[in-house]
């Protein structure tokens, strides 16, 4: 059946919101690589276009590589430029957490034409406030109300980040002074590893369970070390995917009380745990940082990020640190993340973002079900396969030289003997096929090193 598009309502260009559509079906599979587009008169005809948006679309789609065109022979539809390297060089990336970016892509151009008509487009070249334009922050406060457990987000106590990682670090560096020690989990992002080490703060690692944290070594490890801030990933807590429980928050923030703990919570994956128990910022407002944004929901290119501060004194502090550090927050990506939350255009990414996590998820159990650790949440980005250091280890050299790549063992290790294994991230790869064959590769790896344990028993 020839290719006829439904093209979206929308402020940009018909020719531009064709071009959209069929950048989003090359990128989904719809039109494979060498299928040749409808002669322009034939699809402007069941269209119901003008000759000349459908000439144009087919014009602008050639410009950006999405077709070849061929004099006397028509049009044909080119691999995705973003398929294309996996098929020349390096291994499958299963070792980046980065949501698939289909969706995104596809609304790209149109959100990009209507930024090119803003009638205050030039404005944004100059410096913002040093929180972000209002619009970006009540765009943002909507977004975490929308899409995690945080409800009524006060827009005038969130400041715009470039990125969560940039969050993480304001929120740190206004309770840390280098020397100081921050709790986390055994396991924990290598971006907060990375930053602690870059700005001379000891990390303690403290025992999880099933639901994360546990209560009693956060206790302990005050009592033995007096630290004063607990960094901590609540809800598809990474590397693990685990998911504390409303009870496990409750004593977490009994403790933060009774010990007067900062708490610096890390919910940048809260959108795909579906019913998760309030945020420790709903639960303890008067001592959470709350970190989130848009790099695992939307697209990391934005560089859109959110942190929610306690107080006012403290609101002006990290101010203060952002006029240090990069004065503003980016003023583009900013932009775009805020069009895509008001006219919906997010909501419909995420969906469709959740909806091929959940089926990357399905091909995971497929492969590699016995070896993972329990799913806590179907549209998770990324699968723990718990096992020894020794293990992870070989396993990792195993995958890597059968050609895929996964999370380095040792990235999130922050206290050894406690817990380990391998993190495998889902959303990276562009093609389902390509990530079937990494899953593939990983499950190969692991029977290898069964057979290996086999035999070293006599």
């Amino acid at each position: 059946m020839a290719w006829t598009p439904t093209i979206p309502d929308g402020g940009a260009p018909l020719y531009e919101r064709l071009v959209a559509v069929l950048r989003a079906d090359i990128v989904s599979g719809v039109l494979a690589p060498g299928v040749r587009l409808p002669p322009q008169r034939d699809l402007a005809y069941r269209l119901g276009v003008g000759l000349g948006t459908v000439t144009r679309a087919y014009v602008e789609a050639e410009r950006a590589g999405l077709v070849s065109a061929h004099v006397g022979r028509g049009s044909f539809v080119n691999a995705p430029a973003e398929h294309r390297p996996y098929e020349r060089d390096g291994p499958i990336n299963l070792a980046q957490n980065i949501a698939a970016q289909a969706p995104a892509g596809a609304r790209l151009p149109e959100a990009l034409a209507r930024l090119r008509r803003r009638p205050d487009l030039l404005e944004h070249l100059t410096y913002a406030p040093p929180a972000g334009h209002e619009t970006q922050r009540r765009a943002g406060a909507a977004w975490l109300s929308r899409t995690s457990s945080y409800e009524s987000v006060d827009w005038r106590r969130l400041i715009c980040c470039a990125g969560a990682q940039q969050g993480l670090a304001l929120a740190l560096g206004a309770v840390l002074s280098p020397g100081d020690v921050v709790l986390t989990e055994c396991l924990a992002y290598h971006g907060l590893k990375a930053l602690a080490l870059h700005s001379g703060w000891r990390v303690r690692g403290l025992a999880m369970d099933a639901e994360g944290l546990r209560p009693d070594a956060l206790e302990e490890a005050i009592r033995a070390t007096g630290a004063k801030v607990l960094a901590v990933l609540p809800t598809l807590q990474n590397p693990t995917g685990r998911i504390m429980s409303r009870a496990r928050r409750d004593a977490i923030v009994a403790i933060a009380r009774k010990h007067d703990l900062t708490l610096v919570e890390d919910d940048i994956y809260g959108a795909y745990a579906d019913g998760a128990p309030p945020p420790f910022a709903m639960l303890a407002p008067e001592r959470t940082f709350h970190v989130s944004g848009v790099s695992k929901t939307l697209a990391p290119g934005l560089r859109a990020g959110f942190l929610v501060v306690p107080a006012a004194e403290t609101f002006e502090r990290v101010l203060d640190a952002v006029r240090v550090v990069s004065y503003a927050p980016p003023a583009f990506g900013g932009l775009i993340a805020t069009q895509w939350i008001e006219d919906g255009s997010a909501d419909a990414i995420l969906a469709e973002t959740r909806d091929e996590a959940r089926v990357r998820m399905a091909m995971a159990r497929e492969l590699l079900g016995p070896a993972m650790e329990t799913v806590y949440a179907e549209t998770a980005p990324h699968i723990w396969l718990p096992m020894s250091e020794l293990e992870a280890e070989r396993l990792a050299g195993r995958a890597l030289r059968g050609g895929a790549e996964v999370t380095p063992p040792s990235a999130p290790v922050v206290e050894a003997g406690h817990e380990s294994g391998v993190r495998v991230c889902l959303g990276a790869v562009p093609d389902r096929e390509v990530l079937r064959r990494g899953l593939e590769i990983v499950a190969s790896a692991l029977s290898s090193e069964v057979s290996e344990r086999s035999r070293a028993v006599i």
